[in-house]
């Protein structure tokens, strides 16, 4: 059962806010994004957030990485934030705010009200979680909108993917997790490649990825989960299949940067596979894959031009 413990207490009281003589604990700015205030105590709730969301406890030996993922969370959030309210026709609909919370609580074990006690048991408000949810909800809705003009899937490599596995009697399935780092000029490739390796196996992949991936996927240490090879396009497949279980994978070099896989288990499942409507589901992932190339670089874009002051 996850506990934010006293330590961490500790930790807030002393590293994000200032004591009055009185012994008050008074909140104070942290930093601004543009015309967003953010004040230590919102990096301070992303810090709880994050810890009741991994189902980890606080720990000293994690304050400075936690510190780091809660600030860039916090300020990607206030980014994406600025954005989204240029445009007012984007919306979400409430079907998908509940199906992300409720995979949230999936992920740790637990069901729904669980999680809305937890949140209260540590003093974090569970409307402050549905607020993030809606914001990223807002922002893919504003990528596709964007973007939807710019996706073009190759259906004839998709047949030809789809037809490999018609005589097959399993289809394995890959644990996988990932690390996407920013790109890089191709003169610097390999020693941005050898950086990365190094760092990966002095620090471990997880904390690589917490700390320096740009992906979604980065608070949580790079995890993708179970992938089935149905719905992995050729050029990806290849690299996981071809690396070993606990290895790293060669880079892939994309548009929106390197891309590093770590395979953490194989298992095999038994065939049943619609081949219409694993199509759909291979068209829609490659769809996802070109929308999220979108997504980190319109980001990107949207950070250069956006003042960030610390105080």
């Amino acid at each position: 059962m996850i506990y934010i413990n006293k330590i961490l207490y500790f930790f807030i009281a002393f590293i994000f806010f200032s004591v009055s003589a009185y012994g008050e604990i008074k909140d104070s700015l942290f930093a601004t994004i543009g015309d967003k205030a953010i004040t230590n105590s919102d990096i301070v709730n992303e810090i709880k957030v994050i810890l009741i969301l991994s189902d980890k406890p606080y720990t000293e030996d994690k304050r400075d990485e936690l510190q780091s993922i809660a600030v860039g969370e916090v300020i990607k959030r206030n980014i994406k934030k600025i954005e989204i309210e240029k445009y007012t026709a984007l919306s979400f609909s409430k079907f998908a705010l509940e199906n992300e919370l409720e995979n949230l609580a999936k992920n740790i074990n637990i069901d729904i009200d669980t999680l809305k006690r937890r949140f209260a048991t540590h003093g974090v408000s569970y409307l402050e979680l549905a607020e993030s949810i809606k914001t990223e909800l807002l922002w893919n809705n504003l990528i596709y909108e964007l973007y939807k003009d710019r996706l073009i899937v190759n259906l004839d490599e998709i047949d030809e993917q789809l037809s490999a596995y018609e005589d097959k009697e399993a289809i394995n399935e890959y644990l996988i997790s990932e690390i996407i780092v920013k790109p890089v000029a191709s003169s610097e490739v390999d020693s941005e490649v050898k950086k990365i390796k190094d760092k990966i196996n002095n620090e471990g992949f997880e904390k690589v990825a917490m700390d320096l991936s740009i992906s979604e996927t980065a608070i949580n240490g790079g995890d993708l989960g179970w992938v089935n090879e149905n719905l992995m396009t050729s050029n990806f497949k290849s690299t996981v299949v071809n690396t070993s279980i606990g290895e790293i994978s060669n880079p892939i070099i994309l548009p929106e940067g390197i891309l590093f896989f770590k395979v953490r288990d194989k298992r095999k499942i038994e065939k049943k596979i619609d081949l219409k409507k694993a199509k759909k589901q291979l068209v829609n992932a490659e769809k996802q894959k070109i929308l999220n190339m979108y997504s980190l670089s319109h980001y990107d874009t949207l950070k250069r031009s956006i003042s960030i002051n610390y105080y």
